[in-house]
């Protein structure tokens, strides 16, 4: 038991660091268009407005390709928590688990990025009016 408790514990690991970043990147694009919502009012200037639509996308697949990850590792941990203990050879390949559901697209129109990269667009043109 203690081979499969391990291998489980590696694949924890790999999907927190996926979680974590993906948590970062939500930070950074909050960040960033923040940062460009200010100097657009500053010079009142609609231009860094229309700027914060060049890394929204980035951070928007980049974020997706974080969710993917993730939704593959957790099919790992799913697989590997029904393995009999002496199948355990602590792999971590995805390969297998490479499914409609778990691409960058499907992860990039997931409910939850859909809203929050939708809302940060929707500011983002709300704001570039307002300014403008």
């Amino acid at each position: 038991m203690d081979k499969k408790i391990k291998h489980l514990e590696f694949i924890e690991d790999v999907i927190t660091r996926m979680n974590t970043n993906s948590f970062m990147i939500k930070g950074w694009a909050i960040t960033l268009i923040s940062a460009l919502f200010a100097l657009a009012a500053k010079d009142a200037n609609r231009l860094y407005a229309l700027v914060a639509y060049i890394p929204l996308p980035m951070f928007w697949l980049l974020d997706a390709f974080f969710l993917a990850k993730e939704r593959q590792y957790r099919e790992i941990y799913d697989h590997v928590r029904d393995l009999d203990e002496s199948k355990i050879d602590f792999s971590m390949n995805t390969k297998q688990f490479d499914r409609d559901s778990n691409t960058w697209l499907a992860s990039a129109f997931s409910k939850t990025l859909i809203v929050f990269y939708g809302f940060l667009l929707a500011i983002t043109l709300i704001v570039m009016f307002l300014i403008g």
